[in-house]
Formats: structure tokens, sequence, C-alpha cells
């Protein structure tokens, strides 16, 4: 490994509900299972270090029931916790909604993981540095992430999430502009970019991203669109049964970023993080991501 994975994100508890569908405005649904967990960046981090990278989690986290499962989580990862427990709040919670075709709706209540407290870690020049996009929307935190990354330090991994409409235009733009890999799935690329088709979106988002940096694009089973330097490869995707794509992005980015710790080439690391993605939606939950002997194994049944 050449550093580690310094996660700048939020870990919440994820509250996770299998539903048959989403109900109608005033209405009710049953949920068929229920089950709490830590979610949020913690999903990234958790494939990172499955997959053998060191991780350092320096965002915040609360003092309540919800800060003690999340902190019990990472440490049953061997992930390292940079703040301590902010002692007036404790920790969000995520309500992921899941239906029979794996498709996953979201709301989020925030808590002390969106706060800027302490000393920012430092970053080694051998690091990869993630940075979210529910980050971004927080504008104390905005401003504390844009002023570490203007150190210019590390590898600057970017997932805007979600709610990239929502993240203030000029943050966004002095991130873009330290960016070295930017990871977003089918839906943002077509929002960040305005284009329709692929192609054209991670061509565009390209652009706005420093030299020799690279845009992935996450195409669900298809794989994903691998574009750097003018050119635009297709990395194909591993064809699995899924059950749950909740957290499948996160096992993505994870596996992404301990890759490329590894020392490995671009395409190499989005292969892995292809095969990495099709095993995390085989299983239900949002930490799902396999370890990196399970990656090999699937690798090799398609050598």
């Amino acid at each position: 490994m050449t550093g580690r994975l310094v996660h700048t994100g939020q870990v919440i508890v994820d509250l996770v509900m299998r539903v048959p569908g989403l109900p109608p405005a005033g209405g009710d649904v049953l949920a068929s299972s229920t089950r709490m967990r830590a979610g949020g960046g913690f999903n990234v981090m958790a494939a990172a270090a499955r997959a053998g990278a060191d991780v350092l989690y320096t965002g915040g986290h609360g003092t309540g029931r919800f800060g003690d499962l999340a902190r019990a989580a990472l440490a049953g990862e061997g992930i390292t916790v940079a703040l301590p427990a902010d002692p007036d709040a404790d920790t969000g919670i995520c309500v992921a909604l899941v239906d029979d075709a794996g498709e996953r709706t979201f709301v989020t209540g925030s808590g002390a993981e969106s706060a800027t407290r302490g000393a920012p870690a430092p970053v080694g020049s051998g690091d990869v540095v993630y940075v979210s996009g529910y980050s971004l929307l927080v504008p104390e935190k905005a401003q504390a992430l844009v002023t570490l990354l203007e150190r210019g330090t590390g590898t600057l991994l970017v997932d805007p999430g979600p709610l990239v409409d929502d993240i203030d235009a000029a943050v966004w733009a002095s991130v873009l502009a330290r960016t070295g890999v930017l990871s977003v799935n089918a839906r943002e690329a077509v929002l960040l970019s305005g284009e329709t088709g692929l192609d054209a979106a991670g061509r565009a988002l390209a652009r706005r991203l420093p030299d020799g940096a690279a845009v992935v694009v996450r195409d669900g089973a298809a794989g994903c669109l691998l574009i750097r330097d003018g050119v635009v490869e297709t990395v194909a995707g591993v064809a699995v049964t899924a059950v749950d794509t909740n957290g499948a992005g996160d096992a993505h980015c994870g596996v992404l970023a301990a890759e490329l710790l590894r020392g490995a080439d671009l395409r190499t690391a989005v292969t892995r993080a292809n095969a990495a993605a099709a095993l995390a939606v085989t299983r239900h939950g949002p930490a799902t991501a396999p370890t990196r002997d399970e990656v090999d194994a699937l690798l090799a049944t398609r050598a």
C-alpha cells in the first residue's frame, strides 16, 4: 500500500426497511424486514478495509446509541477514528426503503457527523482522500474541505451522491479543480453534465477536471465507463441476480480506492470495483462489500 484512504465524509446509522413498494402520500406499507446498521460513509470505508486498505475516518460521530453503534462498526472493520465523540449530539440516521426490485429510496436526518470539529487530519502524498457530495451540502464543512484540498496532497476521489443539484456551484467547481478521480452513477453524470448520453456526459465532466484526471461513470449491471485523456473505455460489469442495490456504489468506490492505494492501474482498479459491486448487490444490507479474496474468486471464473 502507498498510503491510506482518508475518508472525510459522514458515518450515519441506516434503518433499512424492505417494502413491496413506496407508500402513497398519506399512506402506509408493511415492511417485510427491518435492520439497523452503520451506513453512509461507513460502507465505503468497510469496502476499502475488506480489500486490504488502511482507512482513517476524519468525520464526526456523536454521543448516544447511534454514535455507539457507528464506532463499534468502525472498530469491527479495523478503521481508525481521528476525532473524539461530539458530547452535544448523537450520530444521524437514514431511513432506506428497499423495494422488491432492489431499488432504494432514502430519507436522512443529520447529526454529529455533519459538524466541523477539531483540526483536519494530515494527508500524505500517497493517500487517497475521499470526498462525498453530502459533505459539500453543509457550508462549514464544505469550506473546511476546500481549505484542506487547497493543500494539494494525496489523490482526491470524489463521489457527488444523489443530491448533486444541491451543491453550491462555487464549492463544486473548486472541488472539481483538484479532483483526481470523479466517480458518478449514470443519473448523477447526466445531472452534472446536462448531457443525455453517458459517453457525452462523461466527456463533459472530464473536461472540468485537471489534466490527467479521470471520470468513472457507474452504470449498474453494465459496468462503467472510464474516461481519461479524452478516451472513453467501457469496463464490463459482472452479471448477477441483484437482491439489494443499497451500497453498491459505495462498494465500488471503496474497492477502487483500495486498488489505487495498491498501485493498480485505473482500468484494473475499475474492473475489480465492478466485481465488488456485483457481489455486493447479491446480499441484503448496506455494507455488503466483499473481501479481496471473494473478488479474486469471482474474477477467476471470468478468466
